[in-house]
């Protein structure tokens, strides 16, 4: 049933995301704007395909344990698809992304102050994938790799149903990726990168809950969103920027603006996904090592931030 749910998800993307690429004037499109690196209008409804694709990889794993958070990924994703199609309020947004955590991770048990870090936790990882959702490849690979790396560990721990459900939303994103590697003919969309980023939380803190992996190994395997979306809040509220505006200020969108093509970033952010997966495969590998790996990934990230920061500065580039 786990293979039959992994290739249903593959499929039902695949196959939804070109049924509605022959309809594409009537889908909702993805016009430049201040945060855009890209010039002309494209769809953004790949989220649609990908979570069709989750969607009934859970119904056929029907696991009672975890369909409460793919059913909160779920709603999340139709909540992002309307703000997609007609623009939703931020706070309303904001709101929902909230209750829905807050919902789920009462059902996983949590409360007290675990509870709040682990809503702050998810609301940030729900937000942040949206925010490195800005260029040909990059939110679709992320996927890929990571929860990919997650669904790897999952069944080497023998957690054959949570491993499942990884590689569900790991092989609906590498569907997606048929038609959104650059150059791209469609967009992921709010209802694709809002659940995702949720389901990478959440499914990460199911992990760390029944034991089948050391809270590093999700941090690890998301460090390349997580690192670059972070740094890039710290250093806007350091300038006291007004964080909930859009901008192109993340390291991605830099070396775009700087000269990088789409693709040449896709294969690179891929080659440092991977190395961030390997971080997370070395740490459940060899415990005793975890702490070396994790201080050398911090200063890896360090040595790029600092390298990026150096060769392509913002106050160089064009508006």
């Amino acid at each position: 049933m786990t293979a039959l749910a992994v290739a249903c998800a593959f499929c039902l993307c695949w196959l939804t995301l070109a049924a509605l690429l022959r309809r594409e004037r009537l889908l909702p499109m993805d016009h430049p704007n201040e945060r855009s690196l890209h010039v002309a209008p494209k769809p953004r409804i790949g989220g649609v395909g990908i979570m069709a694709g989750v969607a009934v990889a859970t119904a056929i794993l029907a696991d009672a344990a975890l369909a409460p958070v793919m059913l909160a990924a779920l709603a999340l994703a139709a909540l992002s698809l309307l703000d997609d199609v007609r623009g939703l309020p931020v706070g309303l947004r904001m709101v929902a992304h909230v209750a829905v955590a807050t919902a789920c991770l009462l059902f996983l048990g949590l409360d007290g102050w675990p509870l709040l870090g682990a809503v702050l936790a998810v609301v940030w990882m729900t937000n942040l994938y949206n925010f490195m959702d800005g260029a040909d490849g990059l939110a679709g690979g992320m996927a890929v790799i990571g929860f990919g790396t997650l669904a790897l560990l999952a069944w080497m721990a023998e957690a054959v149903l949570l491993g499942a459900h990884c590689a569900a939303v790991a092989l609906a994103a590498l569907a997606f990726l048929r038609f959104n590697f650059p150059p791209a003919r469609l967009f992921m969309g709010d209802s694709g990168s809002i659940p995702l980023g949720f389901l990478a939380a959440t499914l990460a803190i199911v992990g760390v809950l029944q034991q089948v992996w050391h809270w590093s190994v999700p941090l690890l395997a998301f460090s390349p969103f997580i690192v670059d979306a972070s740094v890039t809040l710290l250093a806007r509220l350091r300038r006291g920027e007004r964080i909930w505006r859009a901008h192109r200020t993340h390291y991605y969108q830099r070396l775009v603006r700087g000269g990088w093509s789409h693709r040449r970033l896709a294969y690179a952010a891929y080659a440092l996904m991977t190395c961030a997966g390997a971080a997370a495969f070395a740490v459940t590998l060899w415990p005793d090592w975890r702490w070396g790996v994790l201080a050398a990934v911090a200063v890896g990230y360090l040595a790029l931030t600092v390298a990026i920061d150096s060769r392509v500065k913002e106050s160089d580039l064009a508006d």
